[in-house]
């Protein structure tokens, strides 16, 4: 006899969950999370309006060109560290629209013309992609990597936050793990053993011990993940940015009820449970662990920061002095400096995470991990002489102050000044 009550009104990701279950019993979380996101049958990422001011999110590309800019010139510097490799493969893994990797390659193309004619960017998707901002970008839809012996990068921007998760709790000194089932007609949770020894030796190997009635998340999938990016990479470099915390952080006091969040029409929700396919799930990434699995299989660990300081390591200064001489008018110049800001704002993206790793690559500092480097002090020069010009939003960038986001009331000129300080 069926569990499944015959509502009219559920989303084809919600149809989908609750056949599974079903068919097979509760679901873990991670299936689910899994089912409600990448569904290819309305799954939230299947959606092509997730990101923007009409969507539920901002991303860091979406702002303003210069935050790939930045990334541009960091990554001319480890192609230089490579010897100038022809191609230099780089990969954005979850590139979605594509933004990043347009805005990329136009800095490259007018400021970067070395590294430009080497360059060879791929934009890769679990689900087929949405209408392409940059057609000369590659495209590749695959569940995994599709590639091998790779010279080159691996980027991600705001992807392993989206890898589905397990949830886990702590009751009577137990680890339980969360499933998801169907009762009185509705998705609810329910207890039982772990799926896998795996969720209880993540947190051995951590030293982390939970407390009693600590709830949160564990994404075994990033293990998954690092294993396939470090087969596939002979020579090279990875490049995460996300938010999350290394593991004592992510796993203190503060956040004994998890780091688990929905996102719709830029609105929180706790609820996971409701508008399934139609809202975004997210949750922290735990970067001592990303750290240890692509140590595990040879990728070092060669930097790790804030999104706030890696921009502001690579240039991000000179490129706001830039933009005040480039004679735009008020409201343009002010939509481009608010956006500049946005990005490192520490308490919003600039507190995002950026991490590199290597493997076969030459013992040398990064750029965005090394204040007061070469390369900014050149860029901060070039600045003051009003030599070089900042890629301006466009169309396809979300006007800030539309994106009913609640920095829209943040001290701008306080932030300018405590950069400058």
């Amino acid at each position: 006899m069926s569990l499944l009550p015959k509502p009219s009104s559920l989303s084809p990701a919600e149809e989908a969950v609750r056949s599974l279950i079903d068919k097979d019993g509760p679901l873990t979380f991670a299936r689910f999370m899994e089912l409600a996101l990448f569904s290819p049958h309305g799954g939230y990422y299947s959606s092509p309006e997730a990101i923007g001011s009409r969507g539920d999110y901002f991303t860091s590309p979406t702002l303003h060109p210069a935050f790939a800019a930045l990334l541009a010139i960091q990554l001319e510097q480890m192609w230089t560290l490579l010897g100038c490799p022809a191609p230099f493969l780089l990969v954005e893994i979850g590139a979605g629209k594509g933004q990043l990797c347009h805005d990329l390659l136009a800095y490259a193309r007018s400021s970067l013309p070395r590294f430009h004619q080497a360059l060879r960017l791929v934009a890769l998707d679990r689900l087929p992609p949405h209408p392409p901002v940059d057609n000369d970008v590659a495209r590749v839809t695959a569940v995994g990597i599709p590639f091998w012996s790779m010279v080159g990068c691996f980027l991600s921007n705001e992807l392993l936050d989206s890898l589905p998760v397990h949830r886990v709790v702590v009751q009577r000194g137990r680890l339980l793990e969360v499933y998801v089932t169907v009762k009185d007609g509705q998705l609810q949770e329910t207890l039982a053993e772990p799926s896998t020894p795996r969720l209880d030796e993540r947190f051995r190997s951590l030293g982390v011990a939970l407390p009693e009635g600590y709830r949160t998340e564990v994404n075994l999938a990033l293990e998954d993940w690092m294993a396939e990016v470090a087969q596939t990479l002979a020579r090279g470099y990875v490049l995460t940015i996300d938010y999350g915390y290394p593991a004592e952080e992510l796993y203190n006091a503060a956040r004994s009820r998890g780091t688990l969040r929905c996102y719709f029409k830029h609105t929180l929700s706790a609820n996971p449970y409701q508008r399934v396919g139609r809202q975004d799930m997210t949750a922290h990434v735990d970067f001592t662990s990303l750290m240890r699995a692509g140590e595990a299989r040879g990728l070092g660990t060669l930097g790790f920061t804030t999104q706030r300081e890696f921009l502001l390591n690579l240039g991000l200064e000179a490129f706001l002095e830039a933009l005040d001489r480039m004679g735009l008018a008020r409201r343009e110049l002010e939509a481009n400096r608010i956006a500049l800001l946005e990005l490192a704002k520490a308490d919003g993206l600039g507190n995002f995470r950026v991490l590199a790793q290597g493997k076969g690559v030459p013992d040398e500092p990064l750029w965005g991990f090394t204040p007061a480097n070469a390369r900014q002090h050149e860029l901060k020069e070039l600045a003051s002489q009003g030599r070089f010009a900042v890629p301006l939003r466009t169309p396809q960038h979300i006007p800030l102050w539309e994106a009913r986001d609640p920095s829209a009331s943040f001290d701008w000129e306080a932030l300018w000044k405590e950069l400058q300080s």
